[in-house]
């Protein structure tokens, strides 16, 4: 398959992720395309296009796509979760239209996007808000509490017992077990990873004196491919603890612990707590560009702190017709209100009100 060919080259990627808007139509990432009649509140448009990235967005993704094929015939869209890492390559590689990545973009990521772009800027557009859960697999031993410190002592190696004296302080009157903690950490390139390591870094950076980054940075636990992947580890393995997006979490019933915020509350993870972290945000990007700074240390009263925006990576101007048509029209339906309502189904959180508008407002002005 053709499409199949050109995602193959990204490294090993699986081609089998992708996720295919309609059941007919061209394989092919530049098929000829035309605006087609409104269906409902879409505005649609007929192309078949490629897009990779962030494995935190697959499940939201999946569900987008089902409601836009349904209202577009002739739509096609392969959505390959291969990782922020691997989305941005594809992107800036020219292989895909657009990409998902967990983090905006660097400065060297952003320099060679705008060759892509053909002169013009590429776009980080917050979407999607993926609250990042601490779970955990301790049978009987639901709702632990974690403070920011102890998370940082578990993950680099300084607390290895689930009834170490942090622990048990922290979670009176539970009954924790003597056995020993086992952390998972994904052992691919991943956005989520470096959000949970922005987190850490930031509110307690003289236990985890590691920067932030997309690759694990140390060698505390055992890795795991993808978010599945960590899914599928913390599931059979009693003892164990990873980060993973709520959705993850949420679908696979894995016990999530309550985090420590700034405001010395305990917050528990669900969507509502997890917008308010992201209202607090500042937009640190310019002109059209969302790129979002989280306040981890919020102290919003019942704001859940360890949360990532997930930002399609869309070039402002220069893609070529059919392609340029697509993703504005995919991304003005996934912005609106909606596409953002289907998120709190399937474990996210929507765009807060403030975001959201900036973001509808940027997509308006793709071409």
């Amino acid at each position: 398959m053709k499409n199949g060919s050109r995602l193959a080259a990204l490294g090993g990627v699986v081609v089998a992720g992708a996720l295919a808007l309609s059941a007919c139509g061209s394989d092919d990432n530049t098929t000829a395309s035309s605006s087609g009649a409104p269906a409902g509140d879409i505005d649609c448009a007929k192309a078949s296009v490629n897009a990779a990235g962030s494995s935190a967005q697959k499940n939201a993704i999946e569900e987008w796509t089902k409601v836009y094929a349904s209202k577009c015939a002739g739509a096609n869209l392969n959505y390959n979760p291969s990782g922020s890492g691997a989305g941005i390559q594809a992107f800036t590689g020219g292989q895909v239209s657009f990409a998902g990545s967990d983090s905006a973009l660097k400065p060297e990521e952003a320099t060679a996007a705008q060759q892509r772009c053909k002169g013009s800027s590429a776009l980080n557009l917050p979407m999607v808000v993926g609250p990042v859960a601490v779970v955990y697999n301790v049978p009987g031993v639901d709702g632990v509490k974690l403070s920011p410190e102890t998370i940082g002592k578990i993950f680099s190696g300084k607390i290895t017992k689930w009834n170490d004296p942090a622990l048990a302080a922290e979670n009176g009157g539970a009954k924790l077990p003597s056995s020993d903690i086992k952390p998972v950490y994904r052992s691919d390139e991943s956005g989520t990873t470096d959000n949970f390591t922005n987190y850490l870094h930031t509110v307690v950076p003289k236990i985890w004196t590691w920067e932030k980054a997309k690759k694990w940075p140390n060698s505390t636990g055992q890795g795991a491919a993808k978010s599945d992947g960590v899914t599928s580890q913390v599931k059979s393995t009693e003892g164990a603890i990873s980060y993973v997006e709520m959705s993850y979490a949420t679908n696979n019933k894995l016990q999530t612990a309550k985090v420590k915020n700034g405001a010395g509350e305990y917050a528990e993870l669900s969507p509502d707590s997890a917008s308010k972290a992201v209202a607090g945000a500042q937009v640190v990007g310019t002109g059209n560009d969302v790129a979002l700074k989280i306040d981890y240390s919020t102290k919003e009263a019942g704001a859940y702190p360890i949360v990532l925006v997930t930002y399609e990576i869309a070039c402002e101007k220069g893609l070529p017709a059919e392609q340029a048509g697509f993703v504005k029209s995919f991304l003005t339906y996934t912005a609106s209100a909606d596409g953002q309502k289907i998120l709190t189904e399937h474990g996210y959180a929507p765009l807060p009100e403030n975001v959201l508008t900036k973001v509808q407002t940027s997509v308006k002005a793709l071409s």
